[in-house]
């Protein structure tokens, strides 16, 4: 069993920074691909960017890739993901996910955090 939690949203204005952190529980953190996706009001859930379980491969979304920086932290059981030069569009729920694929994280995790609200003011 592995448990989530996200923290570090908030309110930021465009263009500002925000580093999202996701502290997972149990002694198996290493083992799973981890992911942070987001939804915003009125949206489905979308992929943000996944890193493998070692850390040597990630993916990013389109829209942010260039923006956000995914991490891991096995020693730590932690996931970051750093945003710069955030955009109004990137208001929403963020929400953490821990796959055992190991290498991406699937459409259909196995775990999932509670989210952490951000919003990018114009």
């Amino acid at each position: 069993q592995v448990q989530l939690v996200e923290s570090g949203g908030g309110l930021v204005q465009a263009g500002g920074s925000l580093r999202l952190s996701c502290a997972a529980s149990g002694r198996t953190f290493s083992n799973y691909a981890m992911g942070w996706f987001r939804q915003a009001p009125g949206r489905e859930r979308e992929f943000v960017a996944d890193i493998s379980w070692r850390g040597g491969s990630t993916y990013y979304a389109d829209s942010v890739k260039g923006r956000f920086t995914i991490s891991r932290d096995n020693a730590k059981n932690t996931v970051y993901l750093q945003m710069n030069s955030l955009k109004p569009e990137d208001t929403a729920v963020y929400y953490c996910a821990a796959d055992r694929h190991r290498v991406r994280v699937t459409t259909t995790p196995d775990y999932w955090g509670q989210g952490t609200q951000v919003t990018v003011s114009s």
